[in-house]
């Protein structure tokens, strides 16, 4: 069994290598990515409604998705109620239903939300794109690791994805993980 001492020389190694693994990482430049880019002003309430997801790096839970839509409504405390609803399998799957609530960061010009399906963990949701018109948008997280890529109608023209998926990659991400969504040919 080991001693106190032992235990003690131990603790120092593993801070020593770590301090060292910190200090080779900074000087050789593997600094964290620069921050993710996003809108600088987001109107709230026009964004409000119904998202068809067109395509994204699927989560767990959307990785057998069809036809997932994402439906946002401000409540009197400013908050965005969120129904995500699609079908498990299959246009005739199963319905699944997920109810998060968005929070909409202070500063952050609308664009930084945190979506919280469980008390008290907010997951990051930013809004990297909005056409003009609030008929296009892009979300993605800071990590990188999901995406989304939703309009309010079912499709989009092959190049309006294109157009968004390059805007992904040119964020870092890594967009062979980009899957297009299963959507009807009619809402």
């Amino acid at each position: 069994m080991p001693t106190y001492i032992d235990r003690m020389r131990l603790n120092r190694e593993i801070a020593r290598r770590l301090g060292l693994a910190a200090l080779l990482c900074l000087s050789s430049g593997c600094s964290s990515r620069p921050p993710l880019a996003v809108e600088a002003h987001v109107d709230i309430p026009r964004f409000m409604g119904d998202w068809y997801v067109i395509g994204c790096i699927p989560t767990r839970i959307e990785r057998a998705a069809y036809a997932p839509k994402e439906s946002y409504s401000l409540d009197p405390r400013g908050r965005v109620q969120t129904v995500f609803t699609f079908h498990r399998g299959a246009f005739d799957g199963p319905l699944k239903r997920y109810t998060p609530t968005g929070f909409v960061r202070d500063g952050s010009g609308g664009a930084i939300w945190g979506m919280q399906f469980i008390w008290p963990i907010r997951a990051d949701y930013r809004i990297m794109y909005v056409d003009p018109a609030y008929t296009m948008t892009v979300i993605g997280r800071e990590k990188r690791d999901y995406a989304w890529i939703m309009a309010r109608a079912p499709r989009i023209a092959a190049a309006d994805y294109e157009r968004l998926r390059a805007l992904l990659a040119a964020q870092g991400y890594d967009v062979s993980l980009l899957r297009r969504m299963p959507q009807p040919e009619s809402p």
